[in-house]
Order: C-alpha cells, then structure tokens, then sequence
C-alpha cells in the first residue's frame, strides 16, 4: 500500500502545480486559446472550483493504480516506462475522451487537441514519479 499511495501523492503535488503552470502558461504564451474559455460553454459557477484542485489526486491515485497493476508488462529505464505510461494513457483514455468531446460540445478543435496534449504530459509525469519511486 506504501508504494500506491505515497508515489500517487507525490504524482498529485506534481501535478497540481503543473496544472497551475500550464494555466498561467496558457493565459502568456496563448491568450487566443485562452480568451475561448470566455464561452458560455464551460462552467462559470464558483461552487465547482475545488474539483480543480482534486482532479490532480483523482487522476494520480487512478494512474498509480494502473502502474501497479501493469509496471511489469512496461520494460526499459525508469524514464522510458514513464513516458510509456503517459504514451498509453494518451491513447487509451484521453485520445477517446477528446474524440467524444469534441463531438458532442462546441468547443474548438485547438483546444480540444491542447487539453489531449495536456493529458498525456499529465500521465508522462505521473509515470515517471511511479517509474522512479515503485519500480
């Protein structure tokens, strides 16, 4: 239980500050694709703010799971598991969940491809703490 749940806490730290950063990030380097977060579409109600600050913890807590469950079937350094990690999440999960999204609510192709990036970086770093800390 020690190599799930410290590693995923770690993983939660990490992520949640990268959340932060490619918020601030985004806002500098793509005010154009920032601005699009203006539309009504996506939710303006401050009830709901906190589920950004858990979705980091969610999403580490899910992933370190997985990586207990599969580490073995990953094989190379730490680095290259960890990166595979985020590789395959991409695919697996987040790719689908763009595909839907993008079908079904009017948001942009450009943000919908940075929030795929955005995951799949979210899962690299994830796997790479779980790839260092519970090999």
């Amino acid at each position: 239980m020690k190599n799930l749940v410290l590693p995923a806490v770690v993983a939660g730290i990490l992520l949640l500050a990268l959340s932060f950063g490619a918020l601030y990030g985004m806002i500098f380097l793509l005010p154009d694709l920032a601005e699009q977060y203006y539309n009504p579409v996506f939710n303006t109600d401050s009830g709901r703010n906190a589920l950004f600050f858990v979705h980091p913890f969610v999403l580490s807590f899910a992933l370190a799971w997985f990586w207990n469950r599969f580490k073995g079937v990953i094989n190379g350094s730490w680095l290259v598991r960890g990166l595979e990690l985020g590789l395959v999440y991409g695919i697996v999960a987040t790719l689908p969940s763009m595909w839907v999204t993008f079908s079904a609510i009017e948001v942009s192709l450009p943000i919908v491809a940075s929030w795929l990036v955005y995951g799949i970086v979210q899962a690299a770093v994830a796997g790479l703490v779980f790839a260092k800390m519970n090999p």
